[in-house]
């Protein structure tokens, strides 16, 4: 393997290689963009997907207590008066009268001043901010087809009261008891004041929740497990465990619904931030659903007669945020011979491509065997055919999207049917058969993987 020197890794390096190699772009390019507003190419599409997958892995193939669920984005209004976000999901507003913009009030040392950037707002004599005050985060919209007449809706800014809605459902359908899981992806919606830090913070974003209904007596100790398993999902993927920590809220951060909550934080940039929170919802929900419902909202044991209502334990995560802490965690810079090498040392479940195959020369018969290899292999996985270039030039470029495995086709190829099997971060190549390029490959993917940038 080459000398791994771990380049401080910089939100400037990520934000570039994700344009360059076709992972995000600014939304609404062609207008001048819309502020924190981001679209996911080719590659972001495929990491995404993989993303999902390992999450629902975790939640459904790897359990037998959950079940999923994908509830509409726009809600009954009386959801959002039940869960208390009408009055409570807001944060601290402030303005500055001198350049015009806004900030929040609690993030001001993260801020830019208007006038003078290096400074935060506040910071310099001509800075005027406003009195502090409260800003609803809530998307509002219309429902029906004329404005003045249609009801006052809000599109989620969060997935987990359609999992509460639909509580009674599952005890139906799904002949659930509590301890068990209700698990959903999807698109939720905050209109935060300052979003920053490219796709870590934006408005329209992408979320994995799971609500766990517990017995209420052990609502702590189930809290306790799923800190463990959540934490474990991170370094399982390659997140390196002296890049997270799980830090526990202190009484004045618990949101009006939560008696206890830990995040699970990632190193960006030498400042910690929230990729995770594993919350201990209580009973707060079930309860405030039914009083404005008017319906039962409650576990009655058919052999016993004991009723309750399930205390809950909320394990929440971004789709966006976790993206981009596995892109931050694994972007790394080498030099190969000389030349200087980027490369995105990806765990293989995660990689947007898991194979590439690449004609040697463009001539002899090599790309039609190459052709054939790699229609074998899509089949087995997501591959990539490329005869473009200077054979390294086509293994740089397959280094900085994160592909694990390269396959070349050489004169040799044609003689004995076998071929070169690249790895990305050892830079070792096999001779394998084509025969078995899919099972080898296949075998790589399922074996155990750990990052390079933690060494040997």
């Amino acid at each position: 393997m080459p000398a791994v020197p771990h380049e401080p890794v910089t939100m400037d390096k990520i934000v570039s290689l994700c344009k360059r190699r076709g992972f995000v772009f600014p939304s609404s390019e062609i207008y001048g963009g819309l502020g924190s507003s981001y679209d996911y190419g080719h590659y972001g599409v495929l990491l995404r997907n993989n993303i999902r997958t390992e999450w629902w892995r975790a939640m459904l193939q790897e359990r037998d207590d959950i079940v999923a669920l994908d509830s509409a984005i726009i809600q009954h209004p009386r959801t959002w008066m039940a869960s208390g976000h009408l009055a409570n999901f807001s944060d601290p507003l402030v303005d500055c009268r001198t350049c015009g913009l806004r900030f929040r009030a609690d993030h001001l040392h993260q801020s830019q001043c208007g006038r003078k950037p290096s400074k935060a707002p506040g910071e310099t004599p001509d800075c005027d901010l406003t009195e502090a005050r409260d800003f609803n985060m809530m998307f509002e919209t219309t429902f029906g087809p004329v404005k003045d007449k249609g009801s006052t809706v809000y599109l989620r800014p969060e997935t987990a009261q359609g999992i509460f809605l639909n509580f009674r459902n599952y005890l139906q359908f799904a002949r659930r008891k509590p301890p068990f899981g209700i698990a959903q992806i999807g698109k939720v919606f905050r209109n935060e004041i300052t979003a920053r830090n490219f796709i870590f913070r934006t408005r329209e974003f992408e979320q994995m929740e799971m609500e766990f209904f517990v017995p209420p007596a052990e609502a702590a100790q189930w809290h306790e497990h799923w800190m463990e398993q959540r934490a474990a999902w991170w370094t399982r993927l390659g997140v390196r465990p002296d890049h997270l920590r799980l830090r526990a809220h202190d009484p004045d951060e618990l949101s009006h619904y939560s008696s206890a909550t830990s995040d699970i934080e990632y190193l960006f940039d030498d400042e910690w931030s929230e990729l995770e929170g594993i919350a201990n919802r209580g009973d707060f929900d079930l309860r405030q659903h039914a009083e404005h419902s008017g319906q039962k909202l409650e576990y009655v044991d058919s052999a016993t007669g004991e009723r309750y209502v399930p205390h809950v334990v909320e394990p929440a995560a971004g789709v966006d945020r976790a993206m981009l802490t596995f892109l931050y965690d694994a972007y790394d810079e080498d030099e190969i011979e000389g030349e200087k090498r980027t490369v995105l040392r990806l765990h293989p479940l995660l990689a947007p491509v898991k194979v590439v195959v690449l004609p040697l020369v463009r001539k002899d018969g090599q790309p039609e065997l190459a052709h054939d290899v790699y229609a074998e292999l899509r089949e087995r996985v997501q591959a990539e055919y490329d005869e473009g270039g200077a054979i390294g030039r086509r293994y740089r470029r397959q280094d900085e999207i994160g592909t694990p495995w390269a396959v070349t086709i050489d004169h040799r190829s044609l003689e004995d049917r076998t071929v070169t099997l690249r790895d990305r971060d050892s830079l070792g190549q096999d001779r394998v058969a084509i025969d078995d390029l899919g099972d080898e490959i296949e075998r790589r993917l399922r074996a155990p993987w750990h990052s390079p940038k933690l060494g040997p």
